[in-house]
C-alpha cells in the first residue's frame, strides 16, 4: 500500500516535535500576546489554538497579553486624544479607568475562546492576589501619570490556578503601595511574571520576524542567539526602536533562570507552534548555556 506523501510529512513533523515535548512536558511558558495577532480576529482564533495544544501536549501556558491598540481606540471614542511620551503613553486617570476596563475586556474575550476550545481558562489582573506591585514610572524625569515599574511580583495565585489545572490570563495592570491602579507595559509584565515563576521559555508575539542584524535587510534574521551575543549585540547599539529594551528584558529574565526566549512574528499563522516545535523555527530564540547543548545535541541526533 502506497501512502500519500503528505500524510507521512504529517507523521514527520510529529516526530521532529517529539523532543521538544518530551523536554518541556509540565514546564511553565509564558506566552506575552499583543501586536497585530490581538487585532485580526483570524490570527487571534490561531494563537489561542496553539496555546490550548501546548496545554494539552504538557506544557503549563500562561497568557500575559496587551491591548494598547484597543485602548488607543477607546480613548478617541471617549473623545481623548492619545498622547505618548518617548514611546510611553500618558495615563491620567480617566485614561487609567479607560485602560483597565479595556484590558478586563480583552482580558474576558481571551478566556472565552480558550474556553470554546475545551480548556478551563482564568483571567485575572495584576492586582488579583496582590501579584503585581509597582511603583511610579518616569520617561526621563517626567511624569507620564499611572504608568507602573514593577517593584515585586506575588506569583501565588498563578501557582494555585496551574496547580488546579486552569490556564491563567493575565492583563497588565497593577498596584502600588497606596493601592493605587497602574497600567503596566505587557512586555515588562511578561518578563517580570516568568521571572518569578522560574519559565521555562518565554515567547513574545510581535510585529517583526525577530531579531535583525540589520533591520533594513530583511535576509539578516538571527535564527539563534545565545545569551552573550544578545548582551553584545544591545550593547553594540545596533538596535533601534522597540526591540531594544525588548531584548534587553529578554536577557534579564535569562539572567534570572529563565531557559529560553522567543521573539516571533505574530502575524504568521501558528508561530508559536512552529517556532517551539521545529529544528529551525521561524522567530529568534535566545538560549541559557543548558538549552544550547539541548539544541546542538538534538541537532547530532542525540536526545
Amino acid at each position: 500500500m502506497q501512502l500519500d506523501h503528505s500524510i507521512m510529512e504529517k507523521a514527520e513533523v510529529l516526530i521532529e516535535a517529539l523532543p521538544y515535548i518530551q523536554r518541556f512536558n509540565r514546564k511553565i511558558i509564558v506566552v506575552k500576546y499583543g501586536g497585530s495577532a490581538m487585532v485580526d480576529e483570524e490570527l487571534k482564533k490561531q494563537v489561542i489554538q496553539d496555546v490550548v495544544l501546548l496545554k494539552l501536549v504538557g506544557f503549563k501556558p500562561i497568557i500575559v497579553h496587551g491591548g494598547g491598540k484597543e485602548i488607543s481606540r477607546w480613548v478617541e471614542k471617549s473623545g481623548m486624544e492619545p498622547h505618548f511620551v518617548n514611546g510611553l503613553r500618558v495615563t491620567d486617570e480617566l485614561t487609567m479607568e479607560i485602560a483597565e476596563m479595556v484590558l478586563n475586556r480583552v482580558n474576558k474575550s481571551l478566556v472565552q475562546m480558550v474556553n470554546e476550545l475545551g480548556i478551563k481558562a482564568v483571567g485575572i489582573s495584576g492586582k488579583d492576589g496582590m501579584m503585581l506591585k509597582c511603583q511610579k514610572r518616569f520617561s526621563n524625569g517626567e511624569d507620564i501619570g499611572f504608568v507602573g515599574d514593577i517593584t515585586e511580583v506575588d506569583p501565588q495565585i498563578i501557582y494555585d490556578l496551574l496547580e488546579k489545572d486552569f490556564l491563567p490570563i493575565i492583563c497588565p495592570v497593577g498596584f502600588d503601595e497606596s493601592f493605587e491602579t497602574y497600567n503596566i507595559n505587557a512586555d515588562d509584565a511578561a518578563c517580570a511574571i516568568a521571572t518569578a515563576m522560574e519559565a521555562e521559555k518565554l515567547a513574545f508575539l510581535t510585529d517583526v520576524e525577530g531579531v535583525y542584524k540589520d533591520f533594513q535587510n530583511k535576509e539578516s534574521l538571527i535564527s539563534e542567539m545565545s545569551m552573550t551575543e544578545a548582551q553584545e549585540f544591545v550593547e553594540s547599539g545596533m538596535l533601534g526602536g522597540g526591540m531594544l529594551p525588548k531584548l534587553q528584558n529578554c536577557i534579564d529574565a535569562m539572567k534570572q533562570g529563565v531557559s529560553r526566549v522567543h521573539i516571533m512574528d505574530g502575524r504568521i499563522p501558528h508561530c508559536l507552534l512552529l517556532e517551539i516545535f521545529t529544528n529551525r523555527g521561524i522567530g529568534t530564540a535566545i538560549m541559557s548555556a543548558g538549552e544550547e547543548r539541548f539544541y546542538h545535541a538534538k541537532q547530532a541526533g542525540i536526545h
